[in-house]
Order: C-alpha cells, then sequence, then structure tokens
C-alpha cells in the first residue's frame, strides 16, 4: 500500500503543471500555459488561447482584474475564481 501511495505521488509531481502552486492550487496566468488555464472554471481551449494571446501581444497581466481585458473573459468569471489565480511577484 505504501508502495502504491509513493508511485501516485510521484505521478502527480510529474504532472503537476508549473503555472501551478502544489500547496495552494493557485495559477499564476502570467506564466501558466493554455492547458493549465483550461484548469479555471468557465475557461476552456479558445478561451485559454485567447488569454496566452493577448499576455504575448500586451504583456504580463498587472492583477487578476486585467483578465477581462480577453474577449470573452469577464467580471464574473474573475470572481468566481478569484481565490486560485494570481499574477504572481509584482516590481
Amino acid at each position: 500500500m505504501k508502495r502504491i501511495i509513493a508511485m501516485l505521488f510521484a505521478a502527480l509531481m510529474l504532472v503537476l503543471p508549473m503555472g501551478l502552486s502544489a500547496e495552494e492550487g493557485v495559477i499564476n496566468i502570467n506564466i501558466a500555459t493554455a492547458e493549465e488555464l483550461q484548469s479555471i472554471d468557465g475557461v476552456g481551449e479558445v478561451k485559454a488561447t485567447a488569454i496566452v494571446a493577448d499576455r504575448e501581444v500586451n504583456g504580463p497581466f498587472a492583477n487578476v482584474d486585467d483578465l477581462t481585458r480577453v474577449k470573452g473573459i469577464g467580471q464574473k468569471t474573475v470572481d468566481r475564481n478569484r481565490e486560485r489565480l494570481t499574477v504572481g511577484e509584482t516590481q
């Protein structure tokens, strides 16, 4: 049983996306991949791709509310996911 748990834990560590914090389950919208962004409630493949494209054109998001500058992402989506979203360290 311990071996199975250890193997499951190791597998989880291998597939844990880099844009997510393992401890908090927080998604850094400035570094998350499109696949990682799809874990946001209300964000599918098209919106996730739009977030990445917006970030590449306009630069990093200054705050979580900036996510609404992406077509199809409204304030309700941001508010519903606010606890899980971050823009990382600000300078």
